[in-house]
């Protein structure tokens, strides 16, 4: 049989294009903003991940420039021989202090990331306590890594307890969760799954890459949301959402940075961070210290979306971060929406099975803290009127 016989035939993303409903690709000729520009319409951006609006920021696109005179435009090689700069360092540092961790180790995606850190850290003796509703990426991990993957039920504290009981005890356990889930916004049960970390002797490792900059006073994400950054064993996060750039980390004690910096086979065979984009990330991140307050904004923005979305009777995933999904239930009707929205200058993204179960696509729209009330009345009242048409209630 040929192997690329797969590719032939009709599949979800064939039969989209050729309703003409593909939603998929679409071309920006413009930067990442709370407008853009995009196929030649001027659109509302709200399906980005730009959440503090740091990406069209002077200061930021400087620091991006000044590295590229400086450094030029790459590292050639990874940061375990030839490609460790002394910015890659400076991140670290600055970003385990803004963190309250002892050290901070970098890759070069968020999705290398999760597989960098859950491949060292689980062995073949050892299982991983996953979420349901995990990242891709942590599921990638879990079956690079020799560790035995077990689901518990989302956001389940009895499940997950049931499933910690049969853990033998001479078997390492990780429990791993987003801090919010990338596609319905909802924080995990932090609280209960540290208490049950502590009861059955796991360690807890949080995927904070739509927690950063978002939850806690002053942006450090879910663990300072509730009070816990001593109680989470490992963080992970991503530069490409709140910190305007791309690159991912850990960040954990200086015994557990050191280990996965030596074990990790996606570290340490990829190429670093290129200069400019750790300069970003660093600049960002110095920007956020400076003003906590775009945390505050970025929550009103927001709650002022959410409580417009309601009073029109729109109905949403109900959760306190800037991720707001709204359910049209149907996939076509969400690539649909997508289209017509995008005809009337308002950009969201589609999330259909098996993304979400059968009968549950939604639209997941994502808010930026520079975001204007006027821009988010106009996207309401243009969401309303595609839901309308399409007879979604």
């Amino acid at each position: 049989m040929d192997i690329f016989e797969k590719t032939k035939g009709e599949h979800n993303y064939t039969i989209a294009k050729e309703k003409g409903i593909y939603p998929y690709f679409h071309e920006l000729t413009s930067g990442q903003d709370t407008e853009v520009m995009m196929e030649g319409i001027d659109t509302i951006m709200i399906g980005s991940n730009n959440y503090l609006g740091f990406t069209s920021e002077p200061r930021v696109i400087q620091a991006g420039i000044e590295a590229l005179k400086k450094y030029g435009t790459g590292n050639s090689g990874s940061r375990f021989l030839n490609g460790s700069l002394d910015l890659h360092r400076q991140l670290e540092t600055e970003l385990a202090k803004f963190l309250h961790k002892e050290a901070v180790m970098t890759f070069s995606t968020g999705f290398q990331s999760n597989l960098g850190i859950i491949s060292a850290i689980a062995g073949m003796h050892d299982v991983i306590m996953c979420d349901r509703e995990n990242h891709a990426s942590i599921y990638d991990a879990c079956r690079l890594s020799y560790g035995e993957m077990v689901r518990y039920k989302h956001s389940d504290m009895q499940d997950l307890e049931e499933k910690l009981k049969k853990v033998p005890d001479n078997k390492g356990i990780l429990i791993v969760t987003d801090g919010v889930f990338s596609m319905s916004g909802e924080i995990c049960k932090l609280p209960e799954i540290c208490a049950l970390a502590r009861k059955y002797g796991a360690r807890v490792m949080v995927d904070d890459a739509h927690g950063f900059g978002v939850l806690g006073k002053y942006g450090r994400g879910t663990a300072e949301h509730f009070g816990l950054e001593d109680q989470v064993d490992i963080i992970m996060g991503t530069f490409s959402k709140s910190l305007a750039s791309l690159g991912g980390y850990m960040a954990s004690t200086k015994e557990v940075v050191e280990y996965v910096k030596h074990t990790s086979r996606p570290y340490i065979f990829s190429a670093s961070i290129t200069p400019a984009s750790t300069a970003t990330a660093l600049e960002s991140l110095r920007m956020l210290e400076e003003n906590p307050q775009r945390v505050r904004d970025l929550q009103d923005i927001s709650n002022y979306m959410r409580n417009g979305l309601k009073k029109l009777g729109v109905k949403l995933i109900d959760a306190p971060t800037p991720i707001i999904p709204i359910y049209v239930y149907e996939d076509e009707k969400a690539f649909m929406a997508c289209k017509l929205l995008l005809e009337r200058g308002v950009y969201v993204n589609p999330v259909v099975s098996p993304a979400t179960p059968v009968g549950m696509a939604l639209l997941r729209t994502s808010y930026t803290a520079t975001h204007t009330k006027e821009q988010m009345d106009r996207a309401m009242k243009k969401i309303k009127e595609v839901l309308d048409i399409l007879d979604v209630h």
